[in-house]
């Protein structure tokens, strides 16, 4: 009997071992069977005008009940409230396979994109207001593939978030500075809303900064098309900002894959060179910062409802080659950490008391230089 049992525990180390080569080998294989849309991609029609008027389209703006954007971590300390008004596009939060665009009405989605608002749009609620919309955003399996579908997905997802930013506008002071940021997809979307709507229009003078966190940005292709420069100093205003997390020893290659294998804002092939990094723990400053220039990490609890903040001592450093930010050791904040040890669902959690702090910095600037320039 004891022969048996071990016999039958040799079997299972073996299984294991056999699966966990398999998920290395054929891991971008597995992943993309689990998530990429089997069905045939279903057209949809534009929103109809005017539907961002209703409230009901907004995960959050002012009036919202149990707004996720309004959420305050334990221990943060209260402080002035800024002037600026924030626009943030949330990140893909529709994984399932059954819809190349994930319906606005699914209840998980919902659920999702609750919990990632309130974790990432938070660091933002120290301004006048934040506005977060619902869209027909594309499914997450959508962005690891090449196809037609990936493309007519991500063009109902922009539509919407166009659709929302003129009505954001329309309800905005005329005179009112505004923070536009976004995350993962939210930030995809951001880029064009500022090459297509931004750029170049009256609005483009009040933009205190562009927060595109958690996707690749291209310092020579994207950002001209957008018209605004990297920030490189923590009180620069009219500038923007990117980074994406990893932890030692990284590897991004099937994402940096991904984003070489379409052509940028202008067109061209993005080619090998690192991508857009600004360390949030200096404002873009320089590429390093110490573990001491970290405010406060949000460290959330395991179901994400709920947040403390703790000062970890988590550095950040711009990697030359790359431009992947890298934050050292793997921290411990939570069973989120994709493969490669990519940080991506904590990119603002990780620097949330700076990430704060620059949007305060930054829109008093703004005020300072508007004020003196009347």
């Amino acid at each position: 009997m004891a022969r048996k049992f071990l016999y039958f525990v040799a079997l299972l180390i073996v299984m294991v071992l056999a699966a966990l080569l398999a998920l290395r080998i054929w891991s971008v294989e597995l992943t993309r069977f689990a998530f990429v849309p089997r069905g045939a991609f279903e057209a949809q029609a534009p929103l109809r005008a005017g539907v961002y008027e209703d409230p009901a389209m907004w995960v959050s703006r002012p009036g919202t009940t149990d707004d996720p954007a309004q959420y305050r971590p334990e221990g943060l300390a209260a402080g002035p409230q800024g002037k600026a008004w924030v626009f943030f596009i949330h990140p893909t939060s529709y994984l399932a396979r059954a819809h190349w665009n994930g319906p606005i009405d699914d209840k998980d989605t919902r659920n999702r994109t609750a919990l990632f608002v309130r974790g990432m749009a938070s660091a933002f609620n120290g301004e006048a207001a934040v506005f977060v919309p619902y869209y027909r955003q594309a499914a997450f399996g959508s962005f690891l593939v090449n196809r037609p579908e990936t493309l007519k997905a991500r063009a109902v997802a922009y539509g919407d978030v166009r659709a929302a930013f003129r009505a954001f506008v329309a309800a905005v002071p005329a005179d009112a500075p505004i923070v536009l940021a976004g995350h993962s997809q939210g930030s995809l979307h951001l880029m064009h809303l500022l090459q297509d709507d931004v750029k170049g229009s009256p609005v483009a003078s009040r933009i205190v900064a562009a927060y595109m966190i958690g996707w690749p940005v291209s310092p020579a292709h994207d950002l001209p098309q957008i018209g605004l420069p990297a920030c490189s100093a923590p009180d620069q205003t009219g500038c923007a900002l990117s980074w994406m997390s990893f932890a030692d020893p990284p590897d991004a290659q099937l994402m940096l894959d991904t984003y070489r294998a379409e052509p940028a804002l202008d067109g061209k092939p993005k080619g090998t060179e690192p991508v857009l990094c600004t360390n949030p723990l200096n404002g873009g400053a320089a590429p390093d910062a110490p573990g001491t220039a970290n405010l406060g990490t949000m460290v959330p609890s395991t179901d994400l409802k709920t947040g403390k903040l703790t000062k970890l001592g988590i550095p950040a450093r711009c990697d030359a080659k790359s431009g992947l930010l890298m934050i050292g050791e793997p921290p411990d904040l939570g069973p989120y950490v994709l493969p490669g040890n990519n940080y991506h669902v904590y990119d603002v959690p990780l620097f949330w008391s700076n990430v704060r702090a620059d949007v305060a910095r930054r829109s008093a600037a703004w005020l300072a230089q508007h004020k003196s320039a009347k």
